[in-house]
This record gives structure tokens, sequence and C-alpha cells, in this order.
């Protein structure tokens, strides 16, 4: 029996590329915030997991049985940006580095193809592992043998799911779930759900009439507008259902037996994580990988432990950006070094400071958080004109040193903030 995990390629990418600054770039200018966090995600969960065999799943760029079925398919999804497009063929290059095969196929989504594989694994008898950021695959969960590790936010948040997991987070069971998820409808991919039917009722009707079929059949029993926007609904409800269900027999170029586990070409390791500057990356993959990256994976390991990776902690509410700048506003924190990324000179895109330099830890905190009163404030107790100096020295304020302080200035200005005068 096999460990097998199963990882969806754009929704990790497109989660590490939100979850770190767009700043990240070598010192050539190659944007990277992307590929080093979808690098630091994979070489965790092979730490942590062990598997014996790592496929990874990409959607095509062409549309999909779905959009032929339901024309405004995921039709109010922004594209996606520039910046992570251009990175997306990187991990790709990671991925042929080290010998992780990958699949797509015409006419599908990611989801897809890992259910294919998902289900035959299921059938060999392997324990199989799906790592992704969309709820679609909750379906796929079957004990013993197959399970969801979700990816809550960020690049380190993730929580795994089993069949209780699954009942325990929405209401459910994993083989009721489409029911559920049509009635709830999704608004990412633009598939409206039944008016005042949240998540609860959703389960509450399906647990409590079998499914659609007994939910439609026994519209005279519930309350008068319930039944009203059901009846309204029915339609709809059936094509979510339709377009939600995952193919679990998509005809792909190579069935499991064949996607196995490669060779590690460890000098092409080496040279693309010496051009992505992941100095840090190779030494922990190193230690998960140990020979087979070759006699100079000892050397990396050891720059490595010299060479803090970043640890990025994203801010996700007002309430912690204003409790972790007011942190680096106290005395004893002084020496706080901050950036803040300012595309084009337009307003703050995004702000973010050492917690800890020594070991690496970032806090960050997106732009449109920094347009709270409170965060904002709490900004000014940090670098604003009126901030106060350290009790019983005499200052006013702590020194503030900036390279190309000027530029700051109109920005935080622009978020209620009057920077001091830095003394470079």
């Amino acid at each position: 029996m096999a460990k097998v995990m199963l990882i969806d390629g754009n929704s990790l990418a497109y989660r590490a590329f939100f979850a770190l600054p767009t700043d990240m770039a070598t010192a050539s200018g190659q944007i990277t915030n992307a590929v080093f966090g979808f690098t630091s995600m994979l070489i965790n969960l092979w730490r942590d997991h062990g598997p014996d065999q790592i496929i990874v799943a990409f959607d095509r760029p062409e549309p999909t049985f779905r959009h032929t079925k339901v024309p405004t398919y995921k039709g109010t999804r922004d594209a996606a940006p520039d910046i992570l497009r251009q990175q997306m063929g990187l991990v790709r290059e990671v991925l042929d580095a080290l010998a992780l095969p990958m699949v797509d196929a015409a006419g599908f989504e990611a989801d897809d193809v890992i259910a294919t594989l998902a289900t035959a694994g299921r059938d060999r008898g392997d324990d199989v592992i799906v790592v992704t950021g969309d709820r679609d695959t909750y379906q796929l969960v079957e004990d013993p043998h197959v399970k969801v590790l979700y990816n809550m936010r960020g690049v380190s948040d993730y929580k795994l799911y089993d069949e209780a997991g699954i009942l325990e987070r929405t209401g459910v069971s994993p083989a009721d779930y489409v029911h559920y998820a049509a009635l709830r409808g999704d608004a990412s991919d633009n598939l409206p759900g039944v008016p005042g039917v949240g998540e609860k009722t959703a389960a509450k009707l399906v647990n409590d009439r079998g499914g659609l079929d007994g939910i439609f059949a026994s519209l005279d029993e519930l309350s008068p507008k319930l039944r009203e926007n059901l009846a309204a609904t029915e339609a709809q409800v059936r094509t979510n259902a339709e377009v939600m269900v995952l193919v679990r027999d998509v005809p792909l170029h190579a069935g499991l037996d064949e996607l196995a586990l490669g060779q590690v070409d460890a000098e092409a390791v080496r040279k693309l994580f010496d051009f992505l500057e992941f100095r840090s990356l190779h030494g922990r993959l190193a230690d998960v990988l140990g020979d087979a990256l070759g006699a100079d994976a000892s050397d990396g390991a050891e720059l490595a432990a010299r060479t803090p990776e970043p640890v990025v902690s994203v801010l996700a509410t007002a309430a912690q950006a204003v409790e972790a700048l007011r942190a680096a506003a106290a005395p004893e924190a002084a020496g706080t070094r901050l950036a803040l990324a300012t595309p084009a000179g337009g307003l703050a895109a995004g702000l973010a400071w050492a917690v800890d330099p020594d070991a690496g830890r970032v806090a960050f905190v997106a732009g449109e958080l920094l347009d709270d009163h409170e965060v904002s404030e709490a900004l000014a107790g940090l670098v604003g004109a009126g901030a106060g100096g350290q009790p019983g020295t005499g200052e006013r304020h702590r020194p503030l040193a900036a390279h190309d302080g000027k530029s700051l200035m109109r920005p935080l200005l622009d978020r209620g903030v009057e920077m001091r005068d830095p003394l470079i």
C-alpha cells in the first residue's frame, strides 16, 4: 500500500502568490513570490507526509466541458495577475527538475484529474492525500483511503479532513457534499445558489430530505418562503450539481502506475535554485531528499542553517495588524526593519516588517488593511511624526532611517500617516 499525494498546482501557486509580498525578487529583478511559496509548501509537504508518490495536476487555459454547459461558469473571476502567470513556468521548472510528474487534460480541470487519480489510488488500496484550496474536492473524501489536506490560508495553514472532518466542517457527509454545495451555490464559480439558503439550511435540507430529489419532491412540507425560493431555482440548483460533480474517469496520458517519482536532476535543481536565489530552500530540500541531491547537498543544508528562511505571517485582520504594529512600536522593539510596497508610486500595496530578524520572521499586512483607521493609527505610532520616544531618554521619538524616504511619504500620507523626517 503506497501513500499517494495529489497536488492542485494552480491552487497552491495562487495561494502562495497572494500570501507573499510581490516585491520578493532576485537581484536581476525576477519576481519569485509565487514560485518561492509553492516550492516551500512542496518541501514541507514532502517532509511532513513522506509520500511514496507525488503528482501535480494543473488546469489548462482552454474552456472545459463546464463552460459548454454553463457559458457563464467562472465568468466573474478576474484574470490571474500577469506576475503570477509569468511564474507558472518557473513552478513547472521546479517540478521538472525534481522529477515530479505533472498532469493536465484538455476540457477538464485539475480537480477532475485529481478525482480520477484519487479514485484509481483508492481502488489500488493506496492512502491518498489531496492537497488543495478548493472545497469541491471534499466530495472525494472516503475513509479509510482518501483524505483532503485543505489549504486554509497562506503557505503553511492546512487542515486534514477525513469523513468525520468534512461532516463537522459542512454538516454533511462527503457523499452528500455536491447536493449541499448546489443549494448553497458557489460565487467564485459564478454558480448562484438558492436565495436565503446558507450552509446550515443547505445541510439541514440535505440531511432531512436525502438529497436534491428528496428536497424537490417534498416542497409542500417546507415553509412558504423556502418552498417558493426552491421552486424558482430548481433548474439552477440541478445545473449546479451537474457541474460540481468531479469527473472520475478523465482520459489521461498516463495512469497512476506510470506516474511514479523519477530521478531528481541534482544539477538542474542546483542551477535553478541558484538562479532563483533559493539558497535556504535548497538546504531544506537536501534535508528531505538527502543523497538524491548529490554530494553538495550537505553544503546547502549547512548554508541554510546559517541563512534562515523568511517565515511570513500574513496578518489577515485589522485587529491582528494593530496588535503587531503596536508591538513593533514598543520601546523593546527598537530597530524594527520595515518595507512598504508602493507600485508605480501609487497607494501602499502592502507593508512588511521583521518581527525577529535573527529567525527570519516577517509580518505582512495587505494594503487594504491600511485603510482601517485603527491600523493607520498603529502605523503612525511606529513611523509617524508624533510617535512617542523611549521613556526616560528625553527623545520625542526613536530615530528613523529610510532609503528613498521622500517616495514613502506620499503613500503613507494618503493613508493618513504623516511620516517623521528620516535621518537619511
